[in-house]
C-alpha cells in the first residue's frame, strides 16, 4: 500500500515536472534557438546598415601553400561572387594568363543560397505559432525538433558537401562565359564552398588526338578531378594535364557552421529531456 502511494507520489512529481517542461522550458529553448538562427541568417546577408541596407562586399585573396601557379582575388557579396580576378601561370612556358569577370556578370553560389534558405525555413518552423501557444504532448515537441534539425542538417550539408560534377558539366557551365577575355578552350574553372572556405579549381587540358593509343575512359562526377581524367565535350576528347586549387577562409561561414552545431545540440538536448520521461514506469507523455 505504502509502495503504491509512493509510486503515485513519484508519478505526480513527474507529471508536474513534465508540465513545467512543456509550458516553460520548451518555450525558453525555442526562443534561444530563434536568436541563434537569426544570427546565423544575418551572417549570410551582412547588410551594411540596418536590415534594408545593401549587402557588404568582401574581398578575399585565394592562395595555396603548394604552388603559385594560380592567384586570385574574389569579391563576395552575400551568396554572389560579383568580381573575380585570376592569374594563371602556364607550366610549360611560364606564360601568364589573366582573366576576370565581365562587369555585367556575377556568379551565384548555390550552396550559400540553399543553406540560407534552410536556416530561414528552420526559423519559420520555430516561430509558426501564436505567442500564447502551449504544447500539449511530448510527441508534438519531438516532431518540431525533428523538423528543425532536418533543416539545420541540410543547411550544414550544403556547406560541407560540395556538388560532384562531371568535367562536361563544368565545361558547359555558365561560369565559362563569365570571363573577359574569354577562357581558352583548354582551361576549365569551378568555384565551390567547402566548409568555411571559398575554393577555386583550375583545370588545364590537352586534346586527345584520334590517333592516340590511350584507352579513353570518361571520368565520372567528382568534387575535384585529378590529372589524367578524360572527358568528351562537343566533338573533342580531352585529358586533364594539370589541376590547381586555391582557397580562402570566409569567417562568417565558419560562424554559421558553429551556430548550426550549437542549434542541433540544443534540439537534441530538448529531445533527450522529453524522452527521459518515457523511461519511468511506462510513463509516456505522448
Amino acid at each position: 500500500m505504502a509502495a503504491a502511494m509512493a509510486s503515485q507520489g513519484e508519478r505526480a512529481v513527474l507529471e508536474e515536472e513534465f508540465k513545467w517542461l512543456l509550458q516553460e522550458e520548451v518555450h525558453a529553448v525555442l526562443r534561444q534557438l530563434q536568436d541563434i538562427l537569426k544570427e546565423a541568417s544575418h551572417r549570410f546577408a551582412l547588410p551594411t546598415s540596418g536590415s534594408g541596407g545593401a549587402v557588404k562586399q568582401e574581398n578575399f585573396v585565394l592562395s595555396t601553400s603548394g604552388t603559385d601557379q594560380v592567384k586570385g582575388v574574389m569579391t563576395l557579396q552575400g551568396d554572389a561572387l560579383c568580381q573575380a580576378d585570376v592569374n594563371l601561370k602556364m607550366p610549360r612556358n611560364n606564360q601568364l594568363l589573366h582573366f576576370a569577370f565581365r562587369e555585367d556578370k556575377q556568379w551565384k553560389l548555390q550552396q550559400i543560397q540553399d543553406a540560407r534558405n534552410h536556416v530561414n525555413q528552420a526559423i519559420y518552423l520555430l516561430m509558426n505559432r501564436d505567442v500564447n501557444y502551449q504544447f500539449k504532448t511530448g510527441l508534438e515537441v519531438l516532431k518540431l525538433m525533428d523538423a528543425v534539425m532536418l533543416q539545420l542538417s541540410r543547411a550544414r550539408n550544403r556547406l560541407t558537401t560540395p556538388a560532384t560534377l562531371t568535367l562536361p558539366e563544368i565545361a558547359s557551365s555558365g561560369l565559362t562565359k563569365m570571363f573577359t577575355p574569354t577562357l581558352p578552350p583548354d582551361i576549365l574553372v569551378n568555384f565551390y564552398i567547402n566548409l568555411n572556405k571559398l575554393c577555386l579549381t583550375v583545370y588545364q587540358l590537352h586534346v586527345l588526338q584520334p590517333s592516340t593509343t590511350k584507352n579513353f575512359k570518361p571520368a565520372g562526377g567528382s568534387v575535384l578531378h585529378n590529372p589524367g581524367a578524360m572527358f568528351e565535350f562537343g566533338s573533342q576528347r580531352y585529358e586533364v594535364s594539370h589541376v590547381h586549387k586555391v582557397e580562402c577562409v570566409v569567417p562568417w561561414l565558419n560562424d554559421a557552421l558553429v551556430f548550426f552545431t550549437v542549434s542541433l545540440q540544443l534540439c537534441q538536448q530538448l529531445k533527450d529531456k522529453i524522452s527521459v520521461f518515457s523511461s519511468y514506469w511506462n510513463y509516456r507523455p505522448y
